[in-house]
């Protein structure tokens, strides 16, 4: 699956965190990294002034890097967590 850097893939991005234990948050941040991730209380801050780019690029190393229950996800959401899990980022 090859990655689209378009706000209706942000927003797909969006719902698979709308529907798991994580909130979502823009803020604005000097992370290092562009994101923050405070696994105890499960909130995933990304840096509110990215573009939609840097914000797909945040979401997609986040969700890689955390345990989502695809029992709570809806079914297009599993697929494509599923996919995601197969893609490898080419910058």
């Amino acid at each position: 699956m090859s990655v689209k850097y378009t706000k209706q893939f942000l927003g797909k991005l969006e719902d698979i965190f709308a529907e798991s234990d994580y909130v979502l948050r823009y803020e604005k941040g000097n992370f290092k990294s562009g994101y923050c991730i405070l696994k105890d209380t499960k909130i995933a801050i990304v840096n509110k002034y990215y573009t939609t780019e840097g914000k797909i690029t945040c979401l997609l190393d986040i969700i890689k890097s955390i345990e989502l229950d695809p029992k709570q996800l809806s079914e297009k959401n599993v697929k494509l967590l599923n996919e995601l899990s197969q893609t490898s980022l080419k910058l």
